[in-house]
């Protein structure tokens, strides 16, 4: 008898605490939280070990600066307030992936000797990323093409006006850089009035590239 009553005092409280967790309704099927996985900085995978995670955009017409983001870090940016009218350049550690320095110089009304000589000051081994605002070659002469070449490019020859344009290089590398994309500004072919669309570019960067 005794027995009886147990299991139907435990039988009871078995109903109870399922009564209870449908009138809260409560989800009995318990299931622990899996957080999305987030590739750095919106990459479309994740980048192999020893590469950086880089995504960068040329400026939209002379609206919107340029953004570089490094291993999920924004580098340059309208919103950090650290991009200009023409070139504008992040220097990070080839070996670490720390920033260095960034810079913009005006290639429009500015003058190109500021530019020379940064270009001339940068370390072997560093990573050199370059985006495009507004107009990035008016004033570009010779020599900082020269430079430019130096640190990979093969594009800067041919970068005229308001041509939008991305790129990354390095100090002393021996081959040129993949890691480049133009457009030219063209009347029959620009997005924007006077200027061409945005380029965006993405991808890892090996290090002491």
């Amino acid at each position: 008898m005794r027995v009886f009553k147990f299991a139907t005092i435990v039988f009871v409280f078995i109903i109870a605490i399922f009564l209870t967790f449908q009138l809260l309704d409560i989800d009995l099927d318990f299931k622990i939280p899996v957080k999305p996985f987030r590739v750095k900085c919106g990459l479309v995978r994740q980048c192999p070990n020893s590469h950086f995670a880089f995504k960068m955009a040329s400026g939209a017409a002379s609206v919107v600066g340029p953004r570089i983001c490094l291993e999920d870090i924004i580098l340059m940016s309208s919103v950090k307030n650290n991009v200009g009218r023409g070139i504008n350049i992040a220097l990070v550690n080839g070996k670490t992936g720390e920033l260095l320095k960034t810079a913009s110089f005006d290639m429009w009304g500015g003058d190109v000797a500021p530019l020379i000589k940064f270009l001339k000051e940068i370390e072997d081994g560093t990573v050199v990323l370059m985006a495009s605002f507004d107009d990035p070659a008016t004033k570009l002469n010779d020599e900082a093409r020269q430079l430019i070449a130096d640190l990979g490019s093969t594009v800067i020859t041919q970068l005229g006006f308001r041509d939008n344009w991305v790129f990354v290089g390095g100090k002393g590398i021996k081959t040129k850089s993949p890691f480049e994309q133009h457009i030219k500004n063209s009347a029959d072919t620009n997005k924007f009035d006077g200027w061409p669309e945005v380029l965006e570019m993405e991808g890892c960067i090996p290090q002491k590239f």
